[in-house]
């Protein structure tokens, strides 16, 4: 009789430098991030390299191909050359830098890897293939079962990603830290535009805590939440206090109308909530985090409730353009997503 499978062993997360926490995953396909097509993937096929959950290991898992490993993975080379994969990234987007996660595998890893970029508006695979790449990642070395962290120097926007492995192997998943950049320069109209989501190039550039679930980023995905870990929540508040993250917007623009979303907070939502913002000029991450403490109020503090969508129009105070909002909520809690509904300020 056939042995089932056993408990699944997950990859511990990565110790990410403060470069990668204030960057978004450019390769999430929560932002559209999909992987085109490799030279090989016969063992494990290269779209679970960009999987958003945790690299898996369930032992005695076998396919028709072998063993089942939760990642990309090429059979081994028998001829010259090496392995690579195309992957289109969610949006444009300048990078910091990678992880490139070898979890699980230990002999069957890449002992290198390099990573070239390109900005095309096809996901045409021949147009891929033929068009000019520039080296971003030059060769480095790989280790086995492990998180590998690299940073990048280009300072150039880029679409899309080649990433080669030397000569052969198994990369369990690609994060791509960076900042969307361009969402908005394409509103050419006055419609109403989320102005702080992820694809529109928000990010979020200083916070007093996130403990629980995702990074304080998750509030800016596009969708609602998935789960209770998909949010931001910070730890039981046992001081006096509130806890609150500021975030900077994809363009100036005039907020018009606020969305506080609980999706699946129900014993940890936040009391209440309030939005302070500015329109800063200059400045560093650092020196914009103090003066938000003493900027306007936005949206006076309201009672929030668990697991709904709580809509804000008419208590929207008329700031004119801003860049920048602060985030407060009160004391404690969790929220999944926060969108600012405006216009661009042209």
């Amino acid at each position: 009789m056939a042995s089932l499978p056993g408990a699944p062993i997950f990859a511990p997360p990565a110790d990410l430098p403060e470069w990668a926490q204030r960057s978004v995953d450019l390769a999430s396909p929560r932002l559209g991030a999909k992987a085109l097509c490799a030279s090989d993937d016969f063992f494990a096929e290269v779209g679970r390299m960009l999987n958003p959950e945790p690299a898996r290991f369930v032992p005695g898992q076998y396919d028709t191909n072998g063993k089942w490993m939760d990642g990309w993975e090429s059979r081994r080379k028998r001829v010259a050359g090496y392995d690579w994969a195309l992957v289109k990234l969610g949006v444009k987007g300048t990078i910091r830098g990678f992880d490139v996660d070898t979890s699980h595998f230990v002999g069957n890893y890449p002992p290198a890897v390099s990573i070239e970029a390109t900005v095309s508006a096809s996901d045409d695979v021949d147009a891929l293939k033929a068009g000019t790449w520039t080296e971003i990642l030059p060769a480095t070395p790989l280790g086995p079962n492990s998180h590998h962290l690299f940073e990048c120097a280009s300072t150039a926007a880029w679409t899309h990603l080649r990433v080669n492995i030397y000569p052969d192997g198994g990369i369990a998943r690609l994060r791509v830290y960076g900042r969307p950049v361009g969402g908005l320069e394409k509103v050419t109209s006055d419609r109403l535009v989320d102005l702080v989501a992820m694809e529109n190039g928000g990010r979020a550039i200083a916070w007093n805590d996130a403990s629980f679930g995702s990074t304080v980023s998750a509030l800016m995905l596009p969708g609602r939440g998935q789960n209770m870990g998909d949010g931001w929540e910070t730890r039981r508040r046992r001081e006096p206090g509130n806890d609150w993250c500021v975030l900077e917007l994809g363009a100036p623009g005039v907020v018009e109308k606020v969305e506080i979303d609980t999706a699946f907070f129900k014993g940890n939502y936040p009391d209440s909530g309030s939005i302070q913002a500015a329109f800063v000029a200059g400045g560093t991450d650092r020196s914009i985090t103090t003066q938000s403490m003493f900027w306007e109020t936005l949206l006076p503090e309201q009672k929030l409730s668990m697991d709904a969508v709580h809509v804000f129009a008419s208590e929207v105070v008329a700031l004119g353009p801003i860049t920048h909002v602060r985030f407060n909520i009160f004391p404690d809690g969790g929220v999944s997503r926060l969108r600012l509904w405006g216009r661009v300020a042209r």
